[in-house]
C-alpha cells in the first residue's frame, strides 16, 4: 500500500505511515474500495453464458459446468453402445443368432443371415462379425505373401490371436444383451 500523503509504501494491514505517520484507515478502505471495482470491471463480460474465463496463462479454462462436453449430473453414454436403438423383443428374440457370427465365423456369418433377415440387432452383430473376418483375411493374405520375412507372420499371428479376444468380447456382449461396436476393428475407416 502507498501512503496518499507522502508516498511512500507501507506494508498492507497498517494503522499509520512508517515515514510521516499519517493515518492508513481512510486510505486502506479506499484502496479496498478500488481494488474490489477494478476486479468487478476486469471480470465484466466473463458472466455472459458460454464465454470462459481465462486462467493466469490467458487460456481459458473448462466450463465448471461440464464434465468433458457433458454437464455434470448427466450419465456417461458410450458413443460406441448402440443397445437403446434395438427394440428389447428384437434382442431378447435372436440373440442366439447374434452369437452365431462370432462363434463360427463365415458361415455362422451366413447362418444368421439367411435366419433372422428381419433382426436389425442380429444385422449389426453380423457387420461387426464381418468386420473380424475381413481383418483376418487381410492378416492372414498379407503374412502368407510376405512369409519370408519371419516377422510379418508372427505379427500377424499376434494380431489374429488379438481378434480372437475381440470375438470373445463381443460373444459375452451378446450374452448380457448389448449391441457395442467391436473393439479395435470399429475404427477402422474403411470398414464403416
Amino acid at each position: 500500500m502507498i501512503c496518499p500523503k507522502c508516498g511512500s509504501e507501507v506494508s498492507d494491514g497498517s494503522a499509520f505511515c512508517t515515514k510521516c505517520g499519517a493515518s492508513l484507515a481512510g486510505a486502506a478502505q479506499n484502496n479496498a474500495g478500488a481494488t474490489q471495482n477494478n476486479a468487478a470491471q476486469n471480470n465484466a463480460g466473463y458472466e455472459q453464458p458460454g464465454y470462459q474465463q481465462p486462467n493466469g496463462n490467458g487460456a481459458p479454462q473448462g466450463n465448471p459446468q461440464m464434465n468433458n462436453g457433458m454437464p455434470y449430473g448427466q450419465p456417461y453414454v458410450d458413443p460406441k453402445d448402440h443397445t437403446g436403438e434395438f427394440d428389447p423383443k428384437d434382442i431378447s428374440d435372436h440373440k442366439v443368432m447374434a452369437m452365431l457370427p462370432y462363434l463360427m465365423g463365415t458361415v455362422g456369418i451366413i447362418i444368421a443371415l439367411l435366419a433372422s433377415r428381419e433382426s436389425p440387432y442380429t444385422y449389426f452383430h453380423v457387420r461387426q462379425a464381418l468386420k473380424i473376418t475381413v481383418v483376418t483375411t487381410i492378416l492372414g493374405i498379407i503374412a502368407g505373401v510376405l512369409f519370408f520375412t519371419l516377422i510379418i507372420p508372427i505379427a500377424a499371428a499376434v494380431c489374429v490371436i488379438i481378434l480372437l479376444v475381440v470375438r470373445i468380447i463381443c460373444f459375452f456382449q451378446i450374452c448380457s444383451g448389448k449391441a457395442k461396436e467391436a473393439p479395435i476393428v470399429s475404427s477402422f475407416g474403411f470398414l464403416k
